[in-house]
């Protein structure tokens, strides 16, 4: 079978552009790579014929961009016209929108083919994705533990490299947890920068879409083709249009890097904090200052992002109520018998448990009590990033406090859930782009990633620091060579 995929994306373009191979034979591979790795459970649905049919239809095109034919592979809570958008739940498993998502009209725009929806946690609610009413993906690099959550079946298929490119969403985590995890990249964006039309809120205020790719490089370019103002989205922000691939292989000196103490404290496993170290050294040794600083509420990001989130969760969640669409109980006594067994069979057992705790937290004085008080410390932690980006280019540490653990751990310790994510839910409290960068591997050969963190709208910047550490360390990220070894 051919190996197409495996190509730069450089080389792609140009095969395309030359006639020497067509997108439907990105296409057929892309699905013959799907079928042999069935067992990682990445996709809910795929979209064969509409994906052939758009191959086909390219053939004769002109090839007038470079993502154009190429497959890509989209988290499935973010809407696609007349394609199952389930949110990994019961409750949505037979939901068809009517209409696309802003990001999916823009990958459409640059004529990329996509090839199905990914699994990932129900209503992206997790950090392992085995939350799923369709079953957990699991992690290439070995099969037997988790790919992270909330965007595992993007990240997951990303890492065996059965699809280049991919879209998840982040929270408080979702993009780059997985993709340490698994041994990718992934990029949350800041807030406002990509439009959230169509994307199935679970916290509007943290929600943020965002790029999932082998490398830095193709990472940017995606980032390129889903950015812009949206008006359809009043949080989405206009900004002057820009080339996020720009300062990919510039040199690195002359960068003053924050690394805040939390995240190199006791917390951080031995092997993770080591592998950063060894970055930290890399970087000095090139031309950077590296200093180690002290950032507020970093230790209390966890509570705060679980009475925000929560309390958001349970508000938009409310419109899932077995009437307008979704799962509907069948012999219903009376209305609210419907409404009570609709969600009570529809959803799942931790987007219930989040829908109450989120209810509470917003009733009566509560409001007052626990969520106004959360945003209140949310922005001063938001000065407190501000303040340190006066003095800091970029802010770096661990992604995770661990390397991927077995599929089964942790299910019954709720906590465990928010924990996993301690180092990179206050990107999303502070509305900051995050990024993740594989930098190794732990002594099982399991990848450890490194968080990058950026001021408002400096991706670009982010990228060039992550190319720098990507070019330096030339890793092997194919499991699925790993494997065959």
């Amino acid at each position: 079978m051919s190996k197409y995929l495996s190509l730069s994306i450089k080389e792609i373009n140009e095969l395309l552009k030359t006639k020497k191979i067509k997108p439907i034979d990105l296409v057929n591979e892309a699905f013959e790579e799907i079928e042999s790795n069935k067992d990682l459970n990445c996709f809910i649905t795929l979209d064969k014929e509409n994906a052939y049919n758009k191959a086909r239809e390219l053939e004769n095109k002109e090839v007038d961009n470079i993502l154009f034919g190429i497959p890509i592979a989209i988290k499935d809570n973010i809407i696609t016209k007349h394609l199952k958008t389930t949110c990994a739940s019961k409750m949505l498993e037979n939901f068809v929108p009517i209409y696309d998502a802003t990001v999916i009209e823009k990958i459409n725009s640059k004529n990329m083919i996509i090839i199905g929806k990914t699994n990932m946690d129900e209503f992206a609610m997790g950090s392992t994705s085995q939350t799923s009413y369709f079953g957990p993906p699991t992690n290439p690099w070995n099969k037997n533990m988790i790919a992270g959550g909330s965007s595992g079946g993007s990240a997951s298929c990303i890492s065996a490299r059965l699809v280049p490119f991919a879209l998840g969403s982040d929270t408080g985590g979702s993009i780059r947890q997985p993709a340490s995890y698994c041994g990718i990249v992934g990029m949350k964006p800041t807030y406002g920068r990509v439009s959230r039309y169509g994307l199935v809120a679970f916290a509007s205020s943290l929600d943020q879409i965002g790029p999932m790719t082998t490398n830095v490089y193709n990472n940017a370019l995606l980032l390129n083709a889903i950015v812009g103002f949206d008006e359809h989205d009043l949080t989405s922000v206009e900004r002057k249009e820009e080339d996020f691939t720009r300062l990919i292989g510039e040199d690195i000196k002359g960068m003053k890097i924050a690394v805040p103490n939390f995240f190199l404290s006791d917390i951080i496993s031995k092997e993770i904090k080591e592998n950063v170290e060894k970055i930290i050294e890399l970087l000095k040794e090139n031309g950077a200052t590296v200093d180690y600083v002290d950032i507020k509420y970093l230790d209390n990001a966890v509570n705060l992002y679980q009475i925000i989130a929560m309390g958001e969760a349970s508000s938009n969640l409310a419109r899932f109520d077995g009437i307008k669409f979704g799962y509907s109980y069948e012999n219903p006594e009376n209305l609210e018998d419907l409404y009570r067994k609709s969600r009570a069979i529809g959803f799942g057992k931790e987007v219930k448990r989040r829908i109450m705790v989120g209810s509470y937290l917003l009733s009566g004085e509560n409001a007052t009590t626990y969520y106004n008080k959360a945003l209140s410390i949310r922005d001063d932690m938001r000065k407190s990033f501000k303040d340190t980006f006066q003095n800091y280019d970029l802010i770096i540490g661990p992604t995770t406090t661990s390397t991927a653990y077995n599929l089964g751990e942790g299910l019954d310790d709720p906590r465990q859930t928010f924990m996993d994510d301690i180092l990179v839910i206050p990107v999303n409290m502070a509305g900051l782009p995050g990024l993740n960068i594989p930098i190794g591997f732990s002594k099982k050969h399991l990848p450890i990633g490194l968080h990058i963190i950026g001021d408002s709208f400096e991706e670009a910047k982010m990228y060039k620091l992550a190319s720098f550490i990507e070019g330096k360390l030339n890793l092997e990220l194919n499991p699925l060579k790993e494997v065959a070894k």
